[in-house]
């Protein structure tokens, strides 16, 4: 099993910044890739940022493309998601989220096996 508990998140202006972390406890051998999603009111779940566990490669949206960015730790056991120029439509709760199927980072969130609980990020204009 796989337990994520993600923090940092809070209030911010539009053009501002936050980080996100994920701490990642438990069975982490065979994970494959890591992602953050957003869950904004009235909208589908979105995945904002994958990273392929082992060899670190990302992949993003093209909404969040260039603003944001995920990290990991050395040790991977602590997942970052770096969030500049923050606009109102960032707005949602946040997931981190990992999943062990191999050969590629899913984008759907039905393909991943394990989440957090989530955080909030409001942006107010």
């Amino acid at each position: 099993q796989v337990q994520l508990v993600e923090s940092g998140g809070g209030s911010v202006q539009a053009g501002g910044s936050l980080r996100l972390s994920c701490a990642i406890f438990g069975v982490i051998d065979g994970i494959y890739c890591m992602a953050w999603f957003r869950k904004a009111s009235e909208k589908k779940r979105e995945a904002v940022a994958m990273i392929n566990y082992m060899a670190g490669s990302t992949a993003y949206p093209d909404s969040v493309k260039g603003r944001f960015i995920v990290s990991q730790d050395n040790d991977k056991k602590t997942l970052y998601l770096q969030m500049n120029s923050l606009k109102a439509d960032d707005t949602g709760i946040y997931y981190c989220a990992a999943h062990k199927k191999d050969g590629y980072c899913r984008r759907n969130d039905g393909d991943y096996e394990y989440w957090g609980r989530g955080t909030q990020v409001t942006v107010s204009s």
